[in-house]
């Protein structure tokens, strides 16, 4: 740990700088996230699905631990395993974990090689119990699968590392599904760079279908999807599974002249004023076993000569209006501001190990700090708070300078006095104490 000594300021030398100041932290607000941990029983239901392969006869860190250290790490902003060995005795991160000192860096790199495809699996499994246990305190009326890809920058030789050609570069293709109604990310899975956008999404999303129609019966779930997952297999299996769809279609010749001869382009009176009509037909492509359902949108611009047209393959009933039906897909927009929070947030695409496998687990511990941190704000951030992002997040209640103070068997973290964002840090706390899980 590298020490200045003491450095004097130019602008005032009565100004010192020095960073011996002894059992402080600048992470205080990892303390709520802890005490919601405890709530809800985050860590207690992950260490129940961790089994990894551990060869090890003699250890200071138990794999449960060094699970809840990184994630614990991610949420505060420290997304390189190196900035353990400066943290190692943080006094705010050794409480949280329940260690005398935090494990260093190469710990961590072992740690996430004792991983393998079923014990990631099984995080999966610890994910959705979370979820699941979520959904019933909101009691949750509605659920929406919100599908999407994103793409994950690779450097150097990593394993399954591969061009894609709709980002134009090198790097990994993952799947994620998100809850449109709530946020929560429900799966994610990595994936080589070069597949296609519906590659494995059958398999993918099928579990989670099934699951909510078991556990949750009294809720119909509606999947959405941009082009790329018109796929007629996940028709197929929404229908086999009483789920509702809503999946935009690539436009072709057929559903052109549908859609032209429904609105003809021609001049008008009113060319300064845009027309947007919303219709339904039904429709029958090659690859369909049957006709479904097709909703189309057909927009002029003011002051444009031809109509433009997008169309969307869904199985809603009669009860909903065409308009009705494309308006519900369109707020499958916030799902963008979900994958860049996780993204720029919680580091879900910092892909730098070599091992493929490693990549994975990294990507499946972002997608659980981002969960632990939307089921904060969802559950006890007041109402105006609750679509905070992580940076604000952090600066608001995390990055809170404290210091310790140790009396008999207790230990005290003095808060600064002149901390901006108090109010709302109590508050929060608060409101996680009283939490009711019943």
């Amino acid at each position: 740990m590298a020490t200045l000594p003491q450095l004097t300021l130019d602008f005032n030398h009565k100004v010192k700088l020095s960073n011996d100041g002894g059992s402080l932290s600048s992470d205080t607000g990892e303390f709520i996230f802890r005490e919601f941990d405890e709530k809800i029983g985050f860590s207690e239901t992950l260490a129940k699905h961790l089994n990894l392969k551990d060869d090890r006869l003699y250890y200071f860190h138990s794999n449960e631990n060094l699970l809840r250290q990184k994630i614990y790490q991610i949420i505060a902003g420290y997304s390189e395993d190196d900035a353990a060995d400066q943290l190692t005795k943080d006094p705010v991160f050794t409480q949280i974990i329940g260690t005398d000192a935090l494990a260093s860096q190469p710990s961590l790199s072992r740690f996430f090689k004792r991983f393998d495809s079923q014990s990631i699996a099984e995080l999966n499994l610890a994910n959705q119990d979370l979820i699941d246990k979520a959904h019933q305190i909101r009691e949750s009326k509605a659920l929406i699968f919100d599908l999407d890809s994103t793409h994950s920058d690779t450097y150097g030789n990593q394993e399954s590392a591969a061009y894609n050609a709709h980002y134009g570069t090198v790097g990994f293709h993952p799947l994620v599904a998100f809850d449109g109604v709530t946020g929560d990310f429900i799966k994610a899975k990595l994936r080589p760079g070069n597949v296609y956008t519906s590659n494995g999404v059958v398999d993918f999303i099928q579990p989670l279908i099934e699951h909510y129609n078991e556990k949750f019966p009294e809720t119909t779930p509606l999947v959405r999807g941009d082009s790329g997952f018109a796929i007629p297999a996940l028709y197929d299996l929404c229908e086999k599974e009483s789920v509702y769809y809503v999946i935009r279609l690539k436009a072709n010749a057929n559903l052109q002249r549908i859609a032209d001869e429904l609105h003809p382009s021609s001049m008008t009176s009113e060319v300064t004023n845009t027309e947007c009509y919303y219709e339904e037909t039904i429709y029958q492509a090659k690859s369909w076993s049957k006709p479904r359902k097709v909703i189309i949108k057909s927009i002029r611009p003011a002051d444009e000569l031809f109509f433009t047209h997008s169309f969307f393959v869904t199985n809603l009933i009669d009860a909903f209006s065409p308009k009705d039906i494309v308006l519900s897909y369109q707020k499958r927009g916030t799902m963008e501001n979900y994958i860049k929070e996780a993204k720029n947030g919680f580091y879900l695409d910092k892909m730098n190990s070599h091992s493929f496998q490693v990549n994975e687990v990294k990507m499946m511990l972002s997608l659980l700090a981002y969960n632990l941190t939307n089921w904060l704000r969802t559950l006890c951030f007041p109402e105006e708070q609750k679509t905070m992002q992580i940076e604000t997040i952090r600066t608001r209640i995390i990055k809170v300078a404290s210091k310790l103070v140790k009396s008999g068997r207790s230990l005290y973290f003095k808060l600064s006095s002149s901390f901006v964002y108090q109010e709302f840090f109590w508050k929060v706390l608060r409101r996680i104490q009283n939490l009711k899980l019943e």
